[in-house]
Protein backbone atom coordinates (compact mmCIF):
# COMPACT_ATOMS: atom_id res chain seq x y z
CA UNK A 1 0.00 0.00 0.00
CA UNK A 2 1.41 3.31 -1.43
CA UNK A 3 1.94 6.34 1.67
CA UNK A 4 -0.94 9.29 0.49
CA UNK A 5 1.05 12.34 1.58
CA UNK A 6 2.35 15.40 -0.02
CA UNK A 7 6.57 14.63 -0.53
CA UNK A 8 9.45 16.75 -0.65
CA UNK A 9 12.70 15.14 -1.13
CA UNK A 10 16.11 16.81 0.93
CA UNK A 11 18.52 15.43 -1.18
CA UNK A 12 21.95 14.89 0.86
CA UNK A 13 25.19 15.81 -0.14
CA UNK A 14 26.79 15.80 2.82
CA UNK A 15 24.73 19.05 4.39
CA UNK A 16 24.88 19.48 8.27
CA UNK A 17 21.14 20.63 8.69
CA UNK A 18 19.19 17.94 6.48
CA UNK A 19 17.82 16.75 9.05
CA UNK A 20 16.40 20.20 10.63
CA UNK A 21 15.27 20.81 6.53
CA UNK A 22 13.35 18.15 6.60
CA UNK A 23 11.79 18.81 10.38
CA UNK A 24 11.27 22.27 9.35
CA UNK A 25 9.23 21.32 5.96
CA UNK A 26 7.01 18.65 7.76
CA UNK A 27 6.40 21.48 10.68
CA UNK A 28 4.54 23.01 7.73
CA UNK A 29 2.53 19.95 7.39
CA UNK A 30 4.25 18.79 4.23
CA UNK A 31 5.97 15.13 4.51
CA UNK A 32 9.69 15.16 3.91
CA UNK A 33 12.67 12.38 3.61
CA UNK A 34 16.18 12.56 3.66
CA UNK A 35 17.67 10.44 0.47
CA UNK A 36 21.79 10.26 -0.46
CA UNK A 37 22.75 12.30 -3.19
CA UNK A 38 23.49 8.89 -5.69
CA UNK A 39 19.74 7.86 -5.13
CA UNK A 40 18.98 7.31 -9.10
CA UNK A 41 16.19 9.28 -10.95
CA UNK A 42 14.17 6.12 -10.75
CA UNK A 43 13.82 5.82 -7.11
CA UNK A 44 13.24 9.59 -6.55
CA UNK A 45 10.63 9.06 -9.24
CA UNK A 46 8.74 6.16 -7.67
CA UNK A 47 8.55 8.09 -4.55
CA UNK A 48 6.31 11.15 -6.71
CA UNK A 49 7.75 13.79 -4.39
CA UNK A 50 6.99 17.12 -5.17
CA UNK A 51 9.92 19.09 -5.17
CA UNK A 52 13.68 18.43 -4.33
CA UNK A 53 15.76 20.59 -2.06
CA UNK A 54 19.67 19.90 -2.07
CA UNK A 55 21.49 19.78 1.00
CA UNK A 56 25.00 20.56 0.88
CA UNK A 57 26.89 21.84 -1.65
CA UNK A 58 27.77 19.24 -4.89
CA UNK A 59 31.07 19.28 -6.41
CA UNK A 60 31.58 20.60 -9.72
CA UNK A 61 31.11 18.26 -12.38
CA UNK A 62 34.70 17.75 -13.07
CA UNK A 63 35.79 16.82 -9.85
CA UNK A 64 37.35 13.51 -9.28
CA UNK A 65 35.77 12.81 -6.02
CA UNK A 66 32.30 15.08 -7.29
CA UNK A 67 29.51 13.88 -5.07
CA UNK A 68 26.95 14.07 -8.12
CA UNK A 69 23.32 13.80 -8.59
CA UNK A 70 22.13 11.13 -11.06
CA UNK A 71 21.80 13.51 -14.24
CA UNK A 72 18.55 12.27 -14.98
CA UNK A 73 17.10 13.89 -11.81
CA UNK A 74 16.88 17.14 -13.96
CA UNK A 75 15.15 15.11 -16.71
CA UNK A 76 12.05 14.42 -14.00
CA UNK A 77 10.50 17.99 -14.27
CA UNK A 78 10.61 18.59 -10.75
CA UNK A 79 11.30 21.95 -9.10
CA UNK A 80 14.69 22.32 -7.49
CA UNK A 81 16.12 24.11 -4.84
CA UNK A 82 19.42 23.54 -4.85
CA UNK A 83 21.22 24.44 -1.68
CA UNK A 84 18.90 24.30 1.39
CA UNK A 85 21.92 25.07 3.67
CA UNK A 86 21.18 28.90 2.34
CA UNK A 87 17.75 29.05 3.93
CA UNK A 88 19.02 29.82 7.34
CA UNK A 89 15.79 28.28 8.81
CA UNK A 90 16.20 29.68 12.44
CA UNK A 91 15.19 32.96 11.04
CA UNK A 92 11.62 34.65 9.43
CA UNK A 93 13.38 34.96 6.24
CA UNK A 94 14.64 31.55 5.91
CA UNK A 95 11.09 29.97 6.42
CA UNK A 96 9.52 32.65 4.50
CA UNK A 97 11.46 31.39 1.47
CA UNK A 98 10.89 27.61 2.54
CA UNK A 99 7.24 28.32 2.32
CA UNK A 100 7.74 30.02 -1.32
CA UNK A 101 9.09 27.21 -2.56
CA UNK A 102 6.47 24.55 -1.20
CA UNK A 103 3.05 25.96 -1.51
CA UNK A 104 4.49 28.51 -4.59
CA UNK A 105 6.78 26.41 -6.76
CA UNK A 106 6.15 22.82 -5.39
CA UNK A 107 2.37 23.43 -5.32
CA UNK A 108 1.90 21.73 -1.79
CA UNK A 109 -1.22 22.16 0.11
CA UNK A 110 0.43 20.92 3.49
CA UNK A 111 -2.35 18.55 4.48
CA UNK A 112 0.20 15.82 6.51
CA UNK A 113 -1.21 16.48 10.21
CA UNK A 114 -0.56 13.78 12.87
CA UNK A 115 -4.01 12.18 12.78
CA UNK A 116 -3.46 11.39 9.28
CA UNK A 117 -0.14 9.58 9.98
CA UNK A 118 -2.00 7.32 12.27
CA UNK A 119 -4.74 6.90 9.71
CA UNK A 120 -2.56 5.99 7.14
CA UNK A 121 -0.39 3.54 9.29
CA UNK A 122 -2.99 2.00 10.85
CA UNK A 123 -4.16 1.25 7.29
CA UNK A 124 -0.54 -0.11 6.30
CA UNK A 125 -0.37 -2.55 9.37
CA UNK A 126 -3.54 -3.95 8.39
CA UNK A 127 -2.58 -4.84 5.20
CA UNK A 128 0.72 -6.23 5.85
CA UNK A 129 -0.31 -8.55 8.33
CA UNK A 130 -3.94 -9.49 7.52
CA UNK A 131 -4.66 -12.47 10.30
CA UNK A 132 -1.14 -12.95 11.37
CA UNK A 133 0.45 -12.65 15.08
CA UNK A 134 2.61 -10.16 15.81
CA UNK A 135 5.36 -9.70 18.92
CA UNK A 136 6.34 -6.34 19.75
CA UNK A 137 9.90 -5.47 21.03
CA UNK A 138 8.53 -3.14 23.99
CA UNK A 139 11.27 -1.22 26.22
CA UNK A 140 9.15 1.10 27.82
CA UNK A 141 10.62 3.93 26.23
CA UNK A 142 9.08 6.61 24.25
CA UNK A 143 9.55 4.92 21.02
CA UNK A 144 8.45 1.46 21.36
CA UNK A 145 5.43 2.51 23.61
CA UNK A 146 4.25 4.52 21.23
CA UNK A 147 5.05 2.10 18.41
CA UNK A 148 3.07 -0.59 19.98
CA UNK A 149 -0.01 1.13 20.92
CA UNK A 150 -0.57 2.08 17.40
CA UNK A 151 0.16 -1.27 16.02
CA UNK A 152 -2.45 -2.42 18.88
CA UNK A 153 -4.80 0.43 17.27
CA UNK A 154 -4.73 -1.11 14.07
CA UNK A 155 -4.43 -5.31 14.92
CA UNK A 156 -5.83 -5.29 18.98
CA UNK A 157 -5.57 -8.75 20.27
CA UNK A 158 -3.17 -10.04 17.25
CA UNK A 159 0.08 -8.15 18.79
CA UNK A 160 1.58 -9.71 21.69
CA UNK A 161 4.40 -7.41 23.93
CA UNK A 162 7.25 -8.67 25.07
CA UNK A 163 8.56 -6.53 28.13
CA UNK A 164 12.35 -8.30 28.64
CA UNK A 165 14.01 -7.18 32.09
CA UNK A 166 17.67 -7.20 30.70
CA UNK A 167 18.49 -5.88 34.10
CA UNK A 168 19.91 -3.00 32.52
CA UNK A 169 16.85 -0.57 33.42
CA UNK A 170 16.40 2.17 35.61
CA UNK A 171 14.95 2.07 39.01
CA UNK A 172 11.09 1.14 38.91
CA UNK A 173 11.06 0.88 35.32
CA UNK A 174 10.06 -2.62 34.73
CA UNK A 175 6.63 -2.30 37.38
CA UNK A 176 5.86 1.10 35.91
CA UNK A 177 5.57 -0.61 32.26
CA UNK A 178 3.49 -3.40 33.62
CA UNK A 179 1.32 -1.20 35.51
CA UNK A 180 0.55 1.23 32.21
CA UNK A 181 -0.02 -1.46 29.07
CA UNK A 182 -1.20 -4.36 30.86
CA UNK A 183 -3.55 -2.74 33.60
CA UNK A 184 -4.51 0.71 31.36
CA UNK A 185 -4.46 -0.11 27.97
CA UNK A 186 -5.49 -3.90 28.12
CA UNK A 187 -2.51 -5.27 25.73
CA UNK A 188 -1.38 -8.51 26.03
CA UNK A 189 1.88 -8.64 27.54
CA UNK A 190 4.73 -10.99 28.46
CA UNK A 191 7.27 -10.34 31.26
CA UNK A 192 10.90 -11.90 30.60
CA UNK A 193 13.55 -12.20 33.21
CA UNK A 194 16.50 -12.66 31.31
CA UNK A 195 18.80 -10.83 33.49
CA UNK A 196 21.62 -13.81 33.72
CA UNK A 197 21.39 -14.29 30.48
CA UNK A 198 22.52 -10.59 28.97
CA UNK A 199 24.72 -10.70 32.02
CA UNK A 200 26.69 -13.98 30.78
CA UNK A 201 26.93 -12.86 26.84
CA UNK A 202 28.50 -9.38 28.11
CA UNK A 203 30.59 -10.32 31.01
CA UNK A 204 34.26 -9.10 30.45
CA UNK A 205 32.87 -6.79 27.32
CA UNK A 206 34.59 -3.29 27.49
CA UNK A 207 34.24 -2.03 24.09
CA UNK A 208 30.99 0.06 23.90
CA UNK A 209 29.69 -0.54 20.04
CA UNK A 210 30.52 -4.34 20.76
CA UNK A 211 27.89 -4.23 23.91
CA UNK A 212 25.61 -2.44 21.53
CA UNK A 213 25.97 -5.02 19.04
CA UNK A 214 25.44 -8.20 21.94
CA UNK A 215 22.64 -6.69 23.02
CA UNK A 216 20.63 -5.76 19.80
CA UNK A 217 21.53 -9.61 18.82
CA UNK A 218 20.70 -11.26 22.48
CA UNK A 219 17.29 -8.97 21.88
CA UNK A 220 16.76 -10.59 18.87
CA UNK A 221 17.15 -14.05 20.58
CA UNK A 222 15.21 -13.77 23.47
CA UNK A 223 12.02 -12.42 21.01
CA UNK A 224 12.58 -16.03 18.83
CA UNK A 225 12.32 -17.82 22.24
CA UNK A 226 9.17 -16.22 23.51
CA UNK A 227 7.48 -16.03 19.59
CA UNK A 228 7.93 -20.31 20.12
CA UNK A 229 6.62 -20.38 22.83
CA UNK A 230 3.01 -18.53 21.74
CA UNK A 231 2.72 -20.37 18.47
CA UNK A 232 3.92 -19.13 15.02
CA UNK A 233 4.81 -15.21 14.76
CA UNK A 234 5.58 -13.49 11.47
CA UNK A 235 5.84 -10.09 12.62
CA UNK A 236 8.31 -8.03 15.46
CA UNK A 237 7.53 -4.28 15.57
CA UNK A 238 10.24 -2.17 16.87
CA UNK A 239 10.23 1.32 17.69
CA UNK A 240 12.85 2.61 14.97
CA UNK A 241 12.79 6.76 14.74
CA UNK A 242 13.87 8.28 11.74
CA UNK A 243 17.44 10.13 13.82
CA UNK A 244 18.38 5.76 13.92
CA UNK A 245 18.45 5.81 10.22
CA UNK A 246 20.54 8.50 9.64
CA UNK A 247 22.58 8.14 12.61
CA UNK A 248 23.48 4.63 11.54
CA UNK A 249 24.11 5.43 7.62
CA UNK A 250 20.80 4.14 6.47
CA UNK A 251 20.15 7.49 4.39
CA UNK A 252 22.60 9.86 4.39
CA UNK A 253 26.23 10.78 2.25
CA UNK A 254 28.24 10.68 5.39
CA UNK A 255 29.89 7.52 7.03
CA UNK A 256 27.90 6.01 10.37
CA UNK A 257 27.55 8.67 13.48
CA UNK A 258 26.72 4.94 15.57
CA UNK A 259 24.89 2.03 15.04
CA UNK A 260 21.10 1.36 16.85
CA UNK A 261 20.40 -2.05 18.22
CA UNK A 262 17.36 -1.92 16.32
CA UNK A 263 19.20 -0.97 13.16
CA UNK A 264 22.73 -1.38 12.97
CA UNK A 265 22.83 -4.52 15.30
CA UNK A 266 20.12 -6.54 14.07
CA UNK A 267 21.29 -10.61 12.89
CA UNK A 268 21.44 -11.59 9.33
CA UNK A 269 19.05 -14.60 10.00
CA UNK A 270 16.37 -13.11 11.94
CA UNK A 271 13.18 -14.59 11.60
CA UNK A 272 10.93 -11.93 11.98
CA UNK A 273 9.69 -9.42 9.25
CA UNK A 274 9.54 -5.79 11.06
CA UNK A 275 7.01 -3.49 11.44
CA UNK A 276 8.47 -0.07 11.91
CA UNK A 277 5.13 2.14 11.95
CA UNK A 278 7.50 5.17 13.27
CA UNK A 279 10.65 4.61 11.20
CA UNK A 280 10.18 8.24 9.50
CA UNK A 281 9.56 10.46 12.42
CA UNK A 282 11.89 13.04 14.36
CA UNK A 283 11.37 12.26 18.51
CA UNK A 284 9.53 15.40 18.96
CA UNK A 285 6.67 13.92 16.01
CA UNK A 286 6.82 10.59 18.07
CA UNK A 287 5.63 12.63 21.03
CA UNK A 288 2.78 14.20 18.70
CA UNK A 289 1.43 10.18 17.65
CA UNK A 290 1.62 9.09 21.30
CA UNK A 291 -0.50 12.09 23.33
CA UNK A 292 -3.18 11.81 19.87
CA UNK A 293 -2.90 8.18 20.68
CA UNK A 294 -3.55 8.77 24.28
CA UNK A 295 -0.29 7.57 26.61
CA UNK A 296 0.04 9.19 29.38
CA UNK A 297 2.48 12.18 29.53
CA UNK A 298 5.27 9.79 31.93
CA UNK A 299 5.45 7.87 28.99
CA UNK A 300 5.67 10.24 25.95
CA UNK A 301 7.21 12.78 27.66
CA UNK A 302 9.93 10.90 29.37
CA UNK A 303 13.71 11.57 27.98
CA UNK A 304 15.96 9.32 25.87
CA UNK A 305 17.18 6.41 27.22
CA UNK A 306 19.30 4.21 24.75
CA UNK A 307 18.06 0.32 24.45
CA UNK A 308 21.41 -1.09 25.80
CA UNK A 309 20.09 1.10 28.87
CA UNK A 310 22.54 1.30 31.60
CA UNK A 311 24.93 -1.13 29.99
CA UNK A 312 26.16 1.66 27.97
CA UNK A 313 25.98 4.12 30.10
CA UNK A 314 29.06 2.17 32.56
CA UNK A 315 32.16 2.26 30.87
CA UNK A 316 34.41 -0.55 30.99
CA UNK A 317 32.84 -4.10 32.01
CA UNK A 318 29.95 -4.26 33.18
CA UNK A 319 29.18 -6.35 36.61
CA UNK A 320 26.09 -6.51 38.71
CA UNK A 321 27.75 -4.28 41.87
CA UNK A 322 28.04 -1.54 39.36
CA UNK A 323 24.93 -2.10 38.12
CA UNK A 324 23.18 -1.70 41.19
CA UNK A 325 25.32 1.42 41.97
CA UNK A 326 24.67 3.50 38.50
CA UNK A 327 20.53 2.69 39.16
CA UNK A 328 20.88 4.60 42.29
CA UNK A 329 22.74 7.20 41.35
CA UNK A 330 20.33 7.73 38.47
CA UNK A 331 17.29 7.85 40.67
CA UNK A 332 18.66 10.23 42.55
CA UNK A 333 19.80 12.57 39.73
CA UNK A 334 16.32 11.69 37.87
CA UNK A 335 14.77 12.88 41.55
CA UNK A 336 16.69 16.51 41.96
CA UNK A 337 15.86 17.43 38.25
CA UNK A 338 12.18 16.64 38.70
CA UNK A 339 11.76 18.50 42.13
CA UNK A 340 13.31 21.24 40.45
CA UNK A 341 10.99 21.76 37.87
CA UNK A 342 13.45 20.83 35.14
CA UNK A 343 13.04 17.71 33.79
CA UNK A 344 10.36 18.84 30.49
CA UNK A 345 13.41 21.24 29.76
CA UNK A 346 16.49 19.53 29.59
CA UNK A 347 16.76 17.36 26.80
CA UNK A 348 18.46 14.55 28.84
CA UNK A 349 19.87 14.05 31.89
CA UNK A 350 21.57 10.78 33.08
CA UNK A 351 24.65 9.17 35.20
CA UNK A 352 27.60 7.62 33.93
CA UNK A 353 29.52 5.06 35.88
CA UNK A 354 33.61 5.34 34.79
CA UNK A 355 34.88 3.07 36.61
CA UNK A 356 38.51 4.66 37.00
CA UNK A 357 39.63 3.95 40.39
CA UNK A 358 40.97 6.88 42.01
CA UNK A 359 43.10 7.86 45.42
CA UNK A 360 44.03 11.40 47.13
Amino acid sequence: MAQEHELVLVIDFGGHDNQLIARRIRELQVFSEVVPYNTSAAEIKAKDPLGLIFSGYPASTGADNALQVDPQVFDLGLPVLENGSDLQLYTTQGMDKLKEFLFQTCGCKGEWTVSSFIDEQVAMIRQQVGERQVLCALSGGVDSSVAAVLVHKAIGDQLTCVFVNHGFMRKGEPEQIKAIFQDKFQIKLVFVDARERFMEKIRGVSEPETKRKIIGNEFIRVFEDEAAKLGKIDFLVQGTVYPDVVESGGTSAKTTIKSHHNVGGLPEDMKFQLIEPLRMLFKDEVRAVGRELGLPEEIVGRQPFPGPGLAIRIIGEITEEKLEILREADAIILEEIRQAGLYQSIWQSFAILPSVRTVG
